[in-house]
Formats: structure tokens, C-alpha cells, sequence
């Protein structure tokens, strides 16, 4: 066969190679902003923390959008990405971090995440998306690692209202995830980024303000986690998030959260001196399984 007759099939080759190399980047990205801002949170209110790095990496995406020459977009193209911004950010991490000040515990609070791809599946039937045995079958492995991952991390019962503010988190993250893929507009990825940073920013600024009155340490700590969570988290993390959003279905590309729990577990071991136990290996084994499982291409 000529060199000419696979050109196609190498490029697709290089595509998923692409694809999966940016996957691995986010889960890294993603699962260093848990320690971080358990240090962040150790010095400021959890809103006024989510207020600065919102607004600050919203100001970053717009300056990077206006010198890029960036096309301004359309009032209803604003409004979509809005939506995005006000569920994915603004409810999603105002409910996780509520329920971390609630006491429930960072073990249980990373595995509400973890569930993110049972929730989106979950939206997905409703809204009419179809889903292949082998999907469900990534799920279920996926969360039985999680579990086994965390049973020796549930530290912390927390009340019912930390349990419906982390179930708020969860669904909220997951419909803004279907809510992207589905009704926001592909416009500029600077652009979108800025209006959803810039909106979540907006939505949690009368909680910072009139609550928790800005309340915040002065001094290098709590800049360095704010910095890495702007500039890491935000910038490097949510760029890499919808980008692959829009080259894969809401469902698979959530599938990737089921790599955090396991992945931030070993962050918290190096970085905090959390409890890692050898008995946690097999659930990372389930955890990568179920995920090759449900983002295996049809």
C-alpha cells in the first residue's frame, strides 16, 4: 500500500495520539489544583479565593483574546457561554468548596467528582444520548476504583447540608459539561473562556463581599496557591478541558474525572503528607481499566 493510501489513516493516528497526550495533561493540571487550594483555603474564605481566581483568569483569557484579534462575539453567543461559566464554575466549585467548609472531608469531596461521568451519563439519557454497553461497563470499573482508592480516606462526615452542596457541585459541573457541548457556540476558545471566567466571577462576587467580607491572609503562601490556581488551574487546566470537549462526546471526555480521585490521592500523599496505603493500587488498576474502556473510538 502506498504512502499516498494511508496518509488518512495517519493522520487519525496522530489525532487520538494528540488527543490522549492533552488528556493526560488535564488530568495532572486538573488534580494539582486540589492541593493548592486546600492551601489556598487554609488562608482566605473559599469564595473570595473562587471570586480573585475567576476574575483574574477571566482578565487573562480577554487580554490574550484582545491582542490575538480575536472576533467579538455575538450577544447570544455571550449568553450560552455565560450559562457555561455560571454551571461549570460558579456553581460547580461554590458547591465543593462550601462543602469542604461544611466539613465533609476531602476524601468524600473527591469522590463526588470522581462520579462526575456517572452524572453525566445520566443527563445524557435524559437529553436523548445513546450510550454502548462497553460505556456502561467503563463506568461501573471506574467507580469501583474510586471507591477502593478513597475507603481509607473518608475522613470527615460533614452534615447533610455539605452532602447536598457537593451533589449541587457534581450535577451542576456535569450540565454545564453537556451544556458546552451541546448549545455554546464553537467562538473563539479565548473568548469563550474569558466570558465564563468573567461571568462566575460576577455570580460569586456578592457572597464574597457581603459574607465573607474579602477575608484574606496577606503574606506569600497564599499568593503562591492563588497564583498556581490562576495560572495552572484556570489557564492551562479549563483550555485543555474544552478543547477536548469539542473533539469527543460530553460522556467520554467526562469518563476522565474518574482518573482524579486516584491521581490527587497520590498528589496528596507527596505534597500534604495525606495517608496513601498500599491497598489502594488495585483501585488504580479498576480506575485506568474503566477509563480505556469508556473512551475506547467506536
Amino acid at each position: 500500500m502506498s504512502r499516498l493510501a494511508t496518509w488518512p489513516l495517519d493522520r487519525e493516528a496522530d489525532a487520538r495520539v494528540r488527543r490522549r497526550a492533552m488528556a493526560v495533561a488535564f488530568v495532572v493540571l486538573w488534580c494539582t489544583g486540589y492541593p493548592a487550594g486546600l492551601i489556598a483555603v487554609q488562608h482566605a474564605a473559599p469564595f473570595t479565593i473562587l471570586f480573585l481566581r475567576f476574575a483574574s483568569a477571566g482578565a487573562i483569557f480577554a487580554a490574550m483574546a484582545f491582542f490575538a484579534g480575536a472576533r467579538r462575539p455575538a450577544w447570544r453567543e455571550v449568553a450560552h457561554h455565560a450559562v457555561v461559566g455560571v454551571l461549570s464554575l460558579a456553581i460547580a466549585f461554590g458547591g465543593i468548596y462550601e462543602a469542604l467548609r461544611l466539613g465533609i472531608g476531602t476524601g468524600l469531596a473527591a469522590l463526588f467528582v470522581g462520579a462526575l461521568p456517572l452524572a453525566t451519563a445520566t443527563i445524557g439519557l435524559l437529553l436523548g444520548e445513546r450510550m454502548r454497553a462497553v460505556q456502561w461497563i467503563g463506568l461501573a470499573f471506574g467507580l469501583a476504583g474510586v471507591v477502593l482508592v478513597l475507603q481509607g480516606r473518608l475522613a470527615g462526615s460533614g452534615d447533610a447540608a455539605a452532602y447536598a452542596a457537593s451533589t449541587l457541585s457534581l450535577f451542576a459541573l456535569a450540565a454545564g459539561t453537556h451544556y458546552q457541548k451541546r448549545r455554546a457556540p464553537a467562538i473563539d476558545l479565548r473568548v469563550a473562556l474569558a466570558v465564563q471566567h468573567v461571568v462566575a466571577a460576577l455570580a460569586l462576587l456578592p457572597v464574597a463581599l457581603l459574607v465573607e467580607h474579602f477575608r484574606i491572609d496577606a503574606g506569600a503562601t497564599v499568593a503562591a496557591a492563588l497564583a498556581w490556581l490562576v495560572f495552572v488551574n484556570s489557564v492551562g487546566g479549563f483550555a485543555l478541558w474544552f478543547t477536548l470537549l469539542r473533539g469527543g462526546a460530553a460522556t467520554e471526555v467526562a469518563t476522565l474525572f474518574f482518573l482524579m480521585p486516584p491521581v490527587t490521592a497520590l498528589m496528596g500523599w507527596f505534597v500534604l503528607g495525606e495517608q496513601f496505603a498500599p491497598a489502594m493500587i488495585p483501585g488504580f488498576a479498576l480506575v485506568a481499566f474503566g477509563v480505556w474502556l469508556g473512551t475506547r473510538v467506536r
